[in-house]
């Protein structure tokens, strides 16, 4: 995780009840909302009001366009209407799918919050053994204790995280707290707002873990194409190094193609684009036959997408992965005209 997710411990999926757990359980489930509405929509291109009749289409369509619209009260007729109206305006997966995890999140928050309040008799009377049997209010007790990062809760409480607090952790936890006498001073609405960053964080990891990784995944399956992920295989050959794509097609013994999956921004965009495009070169100088993809979303450059399109056959937004699916069955079937480029790189000794 980046740094500036420093507020919040990331645990491992199946733990239960942990903020993180829940984020990651509502992003699975809004990724087959939305894979199922570009099926049925042609990939986003041709939504009416059947599409729509759903809370969670609703949220996809207008989470993805950035509408203001509420989707709790907006019927399926204003939802298209919307949807037309800012047609112009560029869909985005991340939002069109995050905006359910955030309020998920929230939700939940008001939900341990209101639990804390009682347990604690406003936020007052903190007992070790309340916050050792319940480690997912960590977040919580953390904001609570005005304690802004990992590092800092580390040097004043000890390891720790929302998996499992120790007894001794939690009673130096405790002891923090009970220092702080809140009063009435600190409101609900204060306290959620504090732990805004955590859940940024949460979602800002399960974007790069989880998120764009899943959708090629499924695109993939849908076109029948075998492949295996980046922690499914040992190595790619490569001229100067071996390493790892985020996909290999069909697997790591018999590579037809593979698949770099990224998420920039304007002011990252460069440096991103020679980190790809060195990758490509190394593999594709080793394998004349690779077809070397690149699956982008967020604000890349114009001119980094053209400078990464001359080594990679394929630079593909991630609203087209199914289309690019498709033309990784067709060379895998026989079409050389899939291939656009060779690398022609060796290393040798004078």
């Amino acid at each position: 995780m980046q740094d500036d997710n420093d507020n919040v411990e990331i645990i491992e999926e199946g733990i239960p009840n942990t903020l993180y757990s829940i984020a990651m359980a509502e992003m699975k489930k809004y990724i087959e909302v939305y894979l199922e509405l570009t099926r049925q929509t042609k990939g986003l291109t041709d939504i009416n009001t059947s599409h729509v009749q759903g809370t969670e289409q609703k949220i996809v369509v207008l989470g993805g366009i950035g509408s203001p619209l509420d989707p709790f009260t907006s019927n399926a007729e204003s939802v298209v209407q919307e949807w037309q109206r800012m047609r112009t305006i560029p869909f985005v997966v991340e939002l069109a799918i995050t905006k359910s995890v955030y309020i998920r999140l929230r939700e939940k928050c008001q939900e341990l919050l209101n639990q804390l309040e009682s347990a604690t008799a406003g936020f007052n009377e903190f007992n070790s053994a309340y916050i050792a049997a319940n480690p997912y209010m960590l977040p919580l007790l953390q904001r609570l204790a005005n304690i802004s990062s990992k590092a800092q809760l580390k040097e004043r409480v000890g390891n720790i995280s929302d998996n499992a607090i120790s007894k001794t952790a939690a009673e130096k936890l405790a002891q923090l707290l009970n220092t702080r006498k809140f009063g009435s001073a600190l409101t609900q609405a204060q306290i959620l707002q504090s732990i805004e960053p955590t859940l940024e964080g949460i979602v800002r990891d399960l974007v790069g873990r989880v998120l764009l990784e899943t959708i090629v995944a499924n695109a993939l399956d849908d076109a029948h194409v075998p492949y295996k992920r980046e922690n499914e295989y040992s190595s790619l050959k490569g001229v100067i190094y071996d390493f790892r794509a985020d996909f290999v097609v069909p697997d790591d013994e018999n590579t037809m193609a593979f698949i770099e999956v990224r998420k920039s921004s304007s002011r990252h965009a460069s440096l991103y684009a020679k980190d790809k495009m060195f990758s490509a070169i190394n593999w594709k100088g080793m394998n004349k036959q690779l077809l070397a993809i690149i699956v982008v979303d967020g604000p890349w450059t114009a001119e980094t997408l053209r400078v990464m399109a001359k080594v990679y056959d394929y630079v593909v937004p991630l609203n087209n992965v199914a289309e690019m699916a498709q033309a990784v069955y067709s060379y895998m079937q026989g079409d050389i005209s899939k291939l656009r480029w060779a690398v022609d790189l060796t290393v040798k000794p004078i």
